[in-house]
């Protein structure tokens, strides 16, 4: 193993009616609140009526921010740090998913940061400090309710940035309850599905020796995720499957799972970024087309590596065969498990042909080589996204 330090101070309230939790936990941090959140849903579901009553009966004073778009925008980031300095916001109340946990994670650091939060973003400059922000979560992906990590697309340069500045981006708490991920639609539920599943991957491809227990435990949650998926996808109210699928996220990408063997490889997840950037399409439908073809160019690199992956998760037998060969059955069984959820294959799907390759691999390596199984260049990022038409 790597030599490591891990603390997260997120305090994670989970499971059923522990929204109820809510008020006692923001009158800890002020009575001004930001409520952060996006397209409606939690309109629709009710959710948003349970959270301003419980803001209501506390008595705190808070004023919205809705409208919090999927790859969430820089303008949007900054409309909020407005916001927080017009009506002197002591909290941020972040409702939804991943992409609006984001937003306000942006948000806390730019109501506290002197300056452009875009040179936070891109590393120019660093960050000062925070305002306190709680969450309260509606989809099992991205794990942001229990990180430092956020990603922010700037729209007038079509880039997509993820970027962290711990401490000051760990939410003060997380409130998951299962039942508010009932409703989540279909698509978003795959979506989700694939992001847990590509944090936990990204996390297993490192190159640290030594790491039985660390491997094995993202063996483990593939596996759950694998059980959990077609249940919650057939009852989209079986608890059980939900409060798997929720748990998991969170523990995809809490770095628990990559203590000791400094973080994992990454670069499938900057090339998605400089797709969506350009054609503003869905996270984790950009990763399922993406990460199959990543795993098939890079597994000569390691391939006892993903013929482990074959064998302790997808139950592939290596009788009489390479490693090679095991691994990319392995792949080629990943690759079905996302397509049979329904998720998309190839970036076609999305209308995207190559007319932008050049661009998005430029995009992908703006700030050097990427990856940490086999470095890749922007040629070779122009090939997997060859690959991925």
């Amino acid at each position: 193993m790597k030599n490591f330090t891990f603390h997260n101070p997120t305090k994670l309230i989970f499971g059923r009616g522990q929204l109820a939790r809510l008020g006692e936990e923001v009158s800890a941090y002020g009575k001004r609140v930001l409520l952060v959140y996006g397209g409606g849903s939690i309109k629709r579901t009710g959710l948003y009526d349970d959270v301003v009553k419980i803001l209501d009966d506390v008595g705190a004073e808070w004023v919205e921010l809705a409208g919090v778009e999927p790859n969430p925008r820089l303008s949007t980031v900054q409309k909020g740090i407005d916001l927080c300095r017009a009506h002197d916001i002591d909290f941020v109340l972040a409702v939804g998913g991943g992409s609006v946990l984001d937003c306000a994670k942006a948000i806390v650091v730019g109501a506290r940061f002197d300056g452009d939060i875009w040179d936070v973003i891109t590393g120019k400059a660093r960050a000062t400090g925070a305002l306190p922000l709680g969450t309260v979560l509606t989809l099992a992906a991205t794990g942001s309710e229990m990180n430092a990590n956020s990603v922010i697309t700037n729209w007038e340069t079509k880039e997509k940035v993820g970027w962290a500045a711990a401490p000051y981006t760990y939410p003060a708490f997380s409130i998951l309850d299962p039942v508010y991920t009932f409703t989540v639609p279909r698509e978003h539920t795959v979506y989700g599905i694939v992001d847990m599943m590509c944090h936990a991957l990204e996390q297993y491809f490192h190159t640290a020796e030594n790491t039985p227990l660390q491997d094995r435990w993202i063996e483990a949650l593939l596996r759950t995720v694998i059980e959990a998926a077609p249940k919650a996808l057939e009852n989209p109210e079986d608890y059980e499957a939900r409060e798997t699928l929720l748990y998991c996220g969170t523990m995809a990408l809490n770095h628990i799972l990559s203590v000791g063997t400094g973080g994992g490889d990454w670069a499938t997840h900057d090339i998605e970024h400089a797709v969506s950037a350009v054609y503003d399409i869905p996270h984790g439908g950009g990763l399922d087309i993406l990460y199959p073809n990543w795993m098939k160019y890079v597994l000569d690199a390691a391939p006892a590596r993903f013929a482990r992956l074959a064998q302790e998760v997808f139950d592939v037998d290596p009788a009489g065969r390479s490693e090679r060969e095991v691994g990319l059955e392995g792949i080629e069984r990943l690759r079905r498990f996302w397509t049979d959820l329904g998720a998309p294959a190839r970036l076609a799907d999305y209308g995207i042909g190559d007319e932008n390759l050049e661009v998005m691999a430029e995009k992908a390596v703006a700030f050097g080589p990427i990856g940490e199984l086999r470095e890749l260049s922007k040629d070779d990022v122009v090939e997997i996204y060859r690959m991925s038409l």
